[in-house]
């Protein structure tokens, strides 16, 4: 028997929401997720991580494009928080990206401004500039070539 999806079900809701109700909900969430335990912060991470892949991607595409656009208007550092905890999680257990739609995922961050992308690339590449070796490589046999040309990482 499965456990009930209730990280995907809330990703549904709040996807179905409209954007004025949609990005504050998601921001003060966002918000809380930095004042979390980095354990929380994990069994979050590993919650999204999971649902995401079981939720239609019309609705999936929503939420995610929000999150990114929020995450654009954060600081530095707390962008480099967040995707510093999902990339180890996913350099970890690749398996987990693996079920995703990354060509639909992609097409939402380029749908993205040219300044959002510049933002949002400019910190993944301090972080996996971070990586050692060994992690760096890995990480680089997951990301899709079409996403390493973009980013020019």
């Amino acid at each position: 028997m499965t456990s009930p999806n209730y990280a995907g079900n809330i990703i549904v809701n709040l996807a179905g929401l409209p954007e004025f109700l949609r990005k504050p909900i998601l921001h003060k969430r966002l918000a809380e997720f930095f004042s979390m335990t980095q354990e929380d912060q994990k069994e979050i991470i590993n919650n999204a991580l999971q649902a995401g892949p079981t939720i239609q991607f019309d609705k999936f595409s929503i939420l995610f494009k929000t999150w990114l656009e929020i995450l654009c208007n954060l600081s530095e550092e707390q962008r480099i928080i967040m995707f510093s905890r999902y990339i180890n999680e996913i350099t970890s257990h690749p398996e987990k990206l693996i079920v995703f739609n990354l060509d639909g995922i992609f097409e939402i961050y380029m749908s993205l401004s040219v300044d959002q992308r510049s933002i949002l690339s400019a910190t993944i590449k301090k972080i996996i500039k971070t990586f050692d070796e060994k992690d760096r490589k890995k990480l680089y046999m997951i990301i899709p070539e079409m996403v390493k040309n973009e980013m020019d990482i």
